[in-house]
């Protein structure tokens, strides 16, 4: 196994905004960068727990792909949320995105996230 370092980069993903890319394979595992709820075309964050977490979601398989994988390959996840009050319906959002065996996860409620969003998750692929 290489221990080279490749960024990987999708124009279905907001650009990084800040000195970081949006994922990094190392191997066979890709470690995916947090994403918010920012719309890949405009840049700006969607409205509401919803919106946002679905927006996060698309981004992190956007880069997924872009690494030549899917969020079926995610095996841990951690999700940062403004309000734990949202846990439940993250859990069923997350449903359209994941199947079994779902990746490990770990959920922490923090005072804010960057830009004003409600949820950000991060996430570690295994490829094939």
């Amino acid at each position: 196994m290489s221990s080279k370092r490749i960024a990987i980069h999708s124009p279905g993903a907001p650009a990084a905004i800040g000195p970081y890319s949006q994922a990094i394979q190392a191997g066979n595992t890709v470690y995916l960068s947090g994403q918010i709820g920012l719309d890949a075309a405009t840049g700006t964050l969607v409205d509401g727990l919803e919106a946002q977490a679905h927006r996060v979601f698309t981004n992190l398989r956007a880069v997924a792909q872009a690494a030549g994988g899917t969020l079926d390959h995610a095996v841990k996840l951690t999700l940062l949320l403004t309000d734990l009050g949202d846990f439940a319906q993250v859990n069923e959002i997350m449903k359209a995105y994941f199947s079994e065996p779902y990746p490990a996860r770990a959920t922490y409620q923090v005072v804010a996230l960057p830009r004003g969003a409600l949820i950000e998750v991060e996430g570690i692929l295994v490829l094939p």
